[in-house]
């Protein structure tokens, strides 16, 4: 099970952030809406395979993203995200596993990234339909819940490329279809 983020994560941080801020010029609105501890689950819209880079390079603490096991599979990647402190989930079931590594980390007081979209959008949609991870994770583990949206394009010196953060919540004792199309409308007006 994963405990502690990997000492290489927040090595390879402070070298990738100034390359990739330079590189990119995102537009970011952020008022600090991550906490420095206490379990947190940072969820946003997956347009691209950089978009847990924002949170990651916006807070102190190490991010446990959910990916998909097929990165853990190849020997090219498996490393990397290994290293990264991710948590492989199997796309094609319902994965306990990786439920229960989630749970354990956000117990452990821990950070986890979630993309409830489930993967990334690569349709003409503004958001896919969202699974039930991040507000089922909240409401097991009192877990505050941080929505943020990502826009544009991640182009060279991008003239569009935008993150927005909003307003964290907990599930509590909300019904989860009521808090899964909370977590979705933040997402979406984020996106405006």
């Amino acid at each position: 099970m994963i405990k502690k983020t990997p000492k290489i994560y927040f090595v390879l941080k402070k070298i990738v952030k100034p390359l990739f801020m330079l590189y990119y010029n995102p537009e970011i609105v952020y008022n600090g809406e991550i906490p420095d501890e206490g379990p947190v689950i940072i969820a946003g819209n997956h347009k691209h395979l950089y978009d847990q880079f924002f949170p990651i390079f916006l807070t102190k603490r190490g991010i446990h993203y959910l990916a998909k096991k097929e990165y853990f599979d190849s020997k090219k990647t498996s490393w990397f995200f290994k290293m990264m402190g991710c948590i492989p989930v199997d796309r094609s079931k319902k994965d306990p596993e990786a439920k229960e590594a989630a749970i354990e980390v956000l117990k452990d007081r821990g950070a986890i990234g979630i993309f409830p979209e489930g993967t990334r959008n690569k349709t003409e949609k503004r958001l896919l339909p969202f699974k039930f991870g991040a507000v089922s994770f909240s409401q097991k583990t009192n877990a505050l819940i941080v929505p943020f949206a990502i826009s544009g394009d991640y182009k060279f010196r991008s003239k569009n490329l935008k993150v927005k953060f909003g307003k964290p919540f907990r599930v509590k004792d909300m019904p989860l279809e009521e808090a899964n199309q909370q977590l979705y409308d933040v997402i979406n007006s984020l996106l405006d």
